[in-house]
């Protein structure tokens, strides 16, 4: 299935790690890729209020109005800081983490009681000589917080269930989806580092042929 990576970290996210309930807030930093879009869907379908933290105003906007996220704030926004806190008021039940840096110290900043830190990525660090790690991370203490990192591979035997779950909230429109395609293998290596820059809007993929190619085997 394609979109089976995603779909399993998402899944497994609202089952197993996060455990989004009705009436949470749940924060989701970069929310307008494959992952994020899905998770932040996904917290929906559990009642849960969410915030997606994206790049840009048109992926902001792609949020609330195509995917049904409730607030999303742009993080280039000078008042990024300030908006968050004003869109958290009750604090952040769930924070999923799929850039780590900045923003995750910003939401560690708003964690709530008991509040639940998904780690799932940190594409803000990859490239950096020296990766940046939590300045706040005395909330933890202090919140009685829990953050926790998580692989596909460790809830390998719910992969069926992921899959069925999708399968049925996407046929009810429950879960929608974007692709950013990549025409040609020769530019996979440009849509790799769109990819880290933030460029794409949903799963981005590399078209390698426009025609049905038969296996000689």
């Amino acid at each position: 299935m394609l979109y089976a990576n995603y779909v399993f970290y998402s899944n497994n996210f609202a089952d197993k790690v996060g455990k989004p309930k009705p009436g949470d807030t749940v924060v989701v930093s970069g929310a307008a890729g494959a992952t994020g879009s899905t998770v932040g869907q996904i917290a929906k379908i559990k009642g849960a209020r969410v915030i997606g933290i994206a790049g840009s105003e048109e992926k902001c906007n792609w949020l609330v109005n195509d995917l049904g996220f409730d607030i999303a704030l742009n993080y280039r926004d000078p008042e990024f800081a300030s908006k968050l806190a004003k869109a958290t008021p009750q604090y952040i039940d769930i924070y999923f983490d799929n850039v780590g840096g900045d923003i995750l110290d910003h939401c560690l900043k708003r964690i709530a009681k008991n509040g639940r830190i998904v780690l799932c990525g940190a594409i803000s660090q990859y490239n950096e000589k020296q990766p940046k790690g939590p300045a706040f991370y005395t909330a933890l203490i202090t919140q009685r917080a829990k953050m926790e990192g998580f692989i596909i591979f460790d809830y390998a035997q719910k992969f069926p269930i992921a899959i069925k779950d999708m399968a049925k909230w996407l046929q009810e429109g429950k879960i929608k989806r974007k692709e950013y395609i990549i025409d040609g293998l020769e530019n996979a290596p440009n849509g790799l580092l769109k990819l880290f820059n933030g460029y794409n809007t949903g799963k981005m993929l590399v078209k390698v042929n426009d025609e049905n190619v038969k296996s000689k085997l």
